[in-house]
């Protein structure tokens, strides 16, 4: 009897795991705005600017922008 309702539980529990697995399987990384794809290069970097973000930011101004612009580069933005 200890086993058959192991393996009930163990059934339950699988199907609640697809169930939510299926309704939460994102194609688009938390970063990009919704619609915008990563493509296919190894970085997936996205869009710079507050049109590129999923939500926009409470305060953004031209140096917000500037580092944004210049994110995987090593150097900091001429704007300081």
């Amino acid at each position: 009897m200890g086993l058959f309702r192991l393996a009930a539980l163990s059934a339950v529990g699988y199907a609640i795991y697809k169930a939510v697995k299926s309704t939460n399987g994102e194609s688009t990384p938390v970063a990009f705005a919704t619609g915008d794809h990563p493509g296919d290069n190894f970085s997936k970097v996205r869009t710079a600017g507050t049109e590129g973000m999923r939500s926009n930011p409470p305060g953004w101004d031209k140096v917000d922008q500037a580092m944004d612009e210049s994110f995987p580069a090593s150097d900091p933005p001429s704007t300081y």
